[in-house]
């Protein structure tokens, strides 16, 4: 198992892509200038208080909205490692798959944690633990594929390494 730790940014149901990076930022391809104005409308904080590592749980429909891959690039880019939800919307689902972001759907975990809880976590096993309550949970793991999508950064990238 890899564990990874980080700190959990906790949001609420229907958080929808313009308000992940609001469309007055859709001038910039730059994942870092995504980065820095990443979840401003909702979160004024987030972009400073952030880590490498950090954590999304949000409760359901999570990237609701456009269908635009700006917002799970900013997330990524913020140094969110995953994102954890009752469920996404699907085009945000797929669309943070294909650059590489990982998101699990494990309904009964959100109501477990807050906003700063400390969060221990393996991706590739989908093992997830609140250091706060000692509650664990456990989602689907990807399939090797999705797997190997990731650790080639997207799937672009995951492309170009089966084409080399």
């Amino acid at each position: 198992m890899t564990l990874q730790k980080g700190k959990v940014f906790k949001y609420g149901r229907d958080v929808n892509t313009d308000v992940i990076i609001p469309a007055r930022y859709m001038s910039t391809q730059n994942p870092k200038e995504l980065a820095a104005k990443c979840m401003e409308d909702l979160d004024p904080d987030f972009a400073i208080k952030v880590r490498e590592g950090d954590v999304i749980i949000a409760e359901q429909n999570f990237g609701c909205g456009s269908s635009r891959e700006h917002a799970p690039i900013a997330i990524k880019a913020s140094g969110v490692t995953c994102i954890v939800a009752n469920f996404f919307a699907r085009i945000f689902f797929r669309n943070a798959i294909n650059i590489g972001l990982p998101v699990f759907e494990i309904p009964e975990m959100t109501d477990d944690f807050k906003t700063g809880d400390a969060i221990e976590y393996d991706i590739e096993k989908g093992y997830f633990k609140n250091l706060r309550s000692g509650n664990t949970f456990q989602a689907k793991p990807f399939s090797p594929e999705v797997q190997e999508i990731f650790k080639a950064g997207g799937l672009i990238q995951y492309i170009r390494n089966q084409v080399k």
